[in-house]
């Protein structure tokens, strides 16, 4: 599925599907933007609105979404931050979407996974795994955040370099897997898929592999990102990542095309969805 294509982007909103930030962090990545001449962030008020766990109740995140996508003024939508709720809201947001929403990228990763499936299920703009502002918390963050900026500056240096010519995709491993069967789920005949996760026991990993692998029946292969912060078990589980995902690809007859330049740190490198056109000239 090719990508449609994108000159650079300028004006770039900002909302919050699934858990806020705050307005310090949303300073801090406007000081960064601020380096970069041309480049306009607009947050939403919603991005800082709390309901429990979420911004804001997923009347209002949705909201928040369909306005910053609908609007003609922004080139670019990017998803604030991760942690869980994206998925709760996707099938009414591209339910929701209009003509405008079809020229913009949208950039994030981990839970914001859903929307970038959904979208590119619907065949709509161009999802994007990169970094968001929230990893400005990390440390060493500040490297992260600039790299999405010169991505939608037009500056493709920080994209993940194992591409192969054949269309790819970037998703967390338990967010992909709970996406697997669900009508927000892409078809990635053909695709290379590349997935990494962060804070899962490898036996969890295990059972995330013998899943989506499943569901992965004619993808062009499968590439392992970082798989961070395991957390130690009372038994050692017997095989480290690799050797889960070998295993599993094996199994399933995925070819297994080695590791990816991706995960849930500061070196999280950007993967365009299907094959991303040329970078437009400044």
């Amino acid at each position: 599925m090719p990508s449609p294509s994108f000159r650079p982007f300028f004006r770039i909103a900002i909302c919050a599907p699934a858990r806020p930030i705050n307005p310090d962090d949303a300073a801090a990545v406007s000081a960064l933007a601020a380096e970069m001449p041309g480049t306009e962030l607009v947050f939403h008020p919603q991005c800082f609105a709390q309901a429990g766990h979420f911004a804001g109740a997923d009347a209002l995140r949705l909201s928040a979404l369909l306005e910053c996508a609908n609007d003609p003024a922004f080139d670019a939508v990017w998803f604030a931050r991760g942690g869980y709720g994206s998925n709760r809201i996707a099938a009414a947001a591209i339910a929701g979407l209009g003509e405008a929403a079809r020229t913009k990228a949208y950039l994030g990763y981990s839970d914001t996974g859903y929307l970038l499936a959904a979208l590119y299920r619907a065949r709509i703009g161009q999802s994007v795994h990169a970094p968001m502002p929230g990893d400005i918390r990390r440390e060493g963050g500040a490297e992260a955040v600039r790299r999405s900026l010169r991505w939608l500056a037009g500056d493709r240096s920080g994209a993940e370099a194992s591409g192969d010519g054949h269309p790819r995709a970037a998703f967390n491993l338990t967010t992909l897997a709970m996406l697997c069967g669900t009508p927000l789920m892409p078809d990635l005949t053909g695709h290379v898929v590349l997935v990494e996760e962060v804070s899962e026991h490898l036996y969890a990993v295990d059972r995330l592999l013998f899943h989506i692998t499943a569901h992965l029946r004619g993808v062009a292969g499968l590439r392992l990102g970082r798989i961070s912060e395991v957390p130690e078990n009372d038994v050692p589980f017997g095989a480290d990542a690799e050797a889960i995902a070998r295993d599993w690809c094996a199994r399933s007859g995925i070819p297994f095309l080695g590791r990816a330049d991706i995960g849930h740190d500061i070196d999280n490198k950007i993967v365009a969805f299907g094959l991303e056109a040329p970078p437009a000239n400044h």
